[in-house]
């Protein structure tokens, strides 16, 4: 059984609680098991908590979720972009998959509620990549 962590941004809920239940569901879905969930404010706090999980043993890797609604800034794009650089950096030096399930940047809060299911999407593609790449030496 693949086991997954699985970490949740808390800013803009309740969206990211219905990523959230999307993300389980699909785990069940496909008899993966959930390790722990963390809660964290916002997507941009995301990479320290995915780089813990994925540092434990038990955790074959880490799905993300959470949702960018745009503002009168920039700021959506500048969090979006440090955020999936962090998460792609944590992905390669842990060794672990971790997947992106943010949603943003440029996105209202309508747009958002309605892409709810990129939450599932992270989930089947960490289970995806657990599948299809061999194990490194280090985790043999």
């Amino acid at each position: 059984m693949i086991t997954l962590g699985l970490v949740v941004a808390q800013f803009n809920r309740p969206i990211t609680e219905q990523m959230e239940q999307e993300a389980l569901e699909a785990a069940t879905a496909a008899g993966a098991e959930v390790y722990e969930t963390v809660q964290v404010p916002g997507a941009y706090d995301a990479p320290l908590a995915a780089d813990r999980l994925a540092r434990r043993d038990a955790v074959d890797a880490v799905a993300v979720v959470g949702t960018v609604i745009t503002g009168d800034t920039d700021h959506d794009q500048v969090i979006t972009d440090a955020t999936a650089q962090r998460l792609s950096d944590v992905s390669l030096e842990r060794d672990t998959p971790v997947t992106l399930g943010v949603t943003g940047p440029g996105m209202s809060a309508a747009e958002a509620r309605e892409r709810v299911e990129n939450a599932a999407t992270a989930v089947e593609g960490a289970l995806d990549l657990v599948d299809e790449l061999p194990a490194s030496d280090s985790q043999q």
